[in-house]
């Protein structure tokens, strides 16, 4: 029989509503789940197990007494540590916050408290969220759950591999260039990239910049999208933020795939993709070709794309960190400081183009929408490497000009204000983690959320597609001994 913890989120809030099972229950198999194998991957980075155990004691009395409950009432939930929760350490990932305890929840974390969730700690992100690498000088770095020599991605690395472990059954995390679609990918869970002002983030430093957004992750897609309806509110502090989609507060109901209409691309027309990935991609795609109304091979426009992404990132950097940089600068990591060198290189010039550009590309990719209606795509570009390494350096034989490039395949829909889903499909040749990505245009949440429901069902039919679990046992071995002197 699976343990509570390995249950979804969803049947574990019917399971609390209906009093089969308590919270009390449910978190103390979190707590052991986190206990028995977070010593290998190093993931819940800061525990808040007291107070976590005495809002679970106050929600299952809640449901002993018949009180109104909340869409995420009793469940565990990690929190991503680039957002600030009351009493709490919110480090970001940098020596400069080290003991920084917020004394007030940010409001993605308020809305989900509101709604019952019990915030259990905080997962592990490289500093600041800069780079597709889970490593800090803090922390140090969370290992991927199926190799934890090899990294989980970034930046929301430490909430996908408490998912695939079964740490938590939600968590939340943040993207700009992937941050939650890239960890998915590699760690075998869901990602779910919002259109900006979906969930609101009234503490972005640069608030006219819709590039970076907050999201849900969870080990399916329902889960996530159960994550999400919480998550989501209005505020004035976001600029993006112009009300509630109604319809992100339903039953998620998946899709009927034979009215869609699907755009199949193996890199964007635009990104590196390693070959083995190329090969991979389009033998995983014919599995769920011919479920669809059409399956066209089509790329999208993204020309100038990849210059557009560098400056933008640039300016939000330097706006963001630029003083740090300049004061602080041995205190930081290098990708942190890599951003802000070279945004500080543009010119008011570069910078004019860069927002003529993604106006271009923005408004292409809405135009592309009038033909079809999801846009997939592979949700990485290499299986995951040794995050001895703090990126990829280069792609068959070819060199990346930046420590970024080799995200292309999710910055690219950024720069497009898109939202998406990334879906475990597999494991790869290496025995890692697959992920496809899920694309659609802005304010298009819940019709990709109802997609990718639908795709993530037919990748379950199939072993080779379904969703992969790591070796939970291989794990707590490596922890116990990490354990001993």
């Amino acid at each position: 029989m699976a343990e509570l913890c390995d249950l979804t989120a969803v049947e574990l809030r019917r399971l609390i509503g209906a009093k089969e099972i308590s919270p009390v229950e449910l978190l103390a198999s979190c707590i052991g789940r986190i206990e028995k194998v977070d010593g290998a991957v190093n993931a819940m980075v800061t525990r808040a197990f007291p107070r976590a155990r005495k809002e679970a004691k106050a929600a299952e009395k809640a449901v002993l007494k018949g009180e109104p409950l909340g869409l995420l009432h009793g469940l565990p939930i990690g929190i991503k540590d680039l957002e600030a929760t009351e009493g709490v350490r919110t480090t970001l990932g940098s020596k400069l916050y080290a003991k920084n305890v917020p004394t007030a929840d940010q409001l993605s974390v308020a809305n989900v408290r509101a709604e019952g969730a019990i915030v259990i700690g905080k997962t592990n992100t490289p500093e600041f969220g800069a780079g597709a690498n889970t490593r800090n000088l803090v922390f140090g770095a969370t290992g991927n759950p199926f190799d934890p020599l090899k990294t989980c991605a970034g930046s929301s690395g430490g909430s996908a591999v408490a998912l695939a472990t079964g740490m938590v059954p939600i968590a939340s995390g943040s993207d700009y260039g992937g941050s939650l679609r890239t960890p998915a990918a590699f760690c075998g869970v869901v990602g779910f990239r919002p259109s900006p002002g979906v969930v609101p983030a009234e503490a972005r430093p640069v608030g006219l910049s819709p590039f970076s957004v907050l999201g849900p992750m969870a080990r399916n897609v329902a889960d996530a999208a159960l994550l999400l309806s919480a998550q989501t509110s209005a505020d004035p502090r976001d600029p993006f933020s112009m009300g509630i989609d109604a319809s992100l507060l339903d039953p998620l109901l998946e899709a009927d795939l034979s009215g869609i209409r699907a755009a199949i691309s193996t890199d964007l027309g635009c990104a590196p993709v390693s070959k083995a990935y190329r090969k991979l991609f389009k033998n995983r795609v014919q599995k769920i070709r011919g479920a669809f109304l059409e399956a066209q091979d089509r790329d999208p426009d993204f020309a100038g794309v990849h210059e557009c992404f560098e400056v933008l990132r640039g300016v939000n950097f330097v706006a963001a960190h630029g003083e740090r940089v300049r004061t602080r600068r041995k205190d930081l990591s290098p990708n942190v400081i890599d951003n802000v060198d070279r945004g500080l290189e543009y010119s008011l010039e570069d910078v004019a183009k860069a927002h003529l550009a993604q106006t271009r590309i923005a408004r292409a990719w809405l135009q592309l929408f009038r033909d079809v209606d999801v846009v997939i795509c592979p949700g990485a570009s290499v299986t995951p490497f040794p995050h001895a390494n703090w990126s990829v350096a280069e792609i068959d034989g070819e060199k990346m000009p930046t420590y970024m490039r080799w995200l292309a395949l999710t910055y690219v829909p950024t720069m497009a204000a898109a939202c998406g889903a990334v879906l475990p499909c597999g494991l790869d040749a290496a025995g890692m983690p697959f992920g496809i990505q899920v694309l659609g245009p802005p304010g298009a949440d819940r019709h990709v959320l109802a997609v990718a429901a639908a795709i993530e069902r037919q990748l379950a039919r199939h072993p080779e597609t379904a969703r992969p679990v790591p070796d939970l046992a291989a794990l707590g071995k490596l922890a116990s001994r990490k354990k001993t002197p």
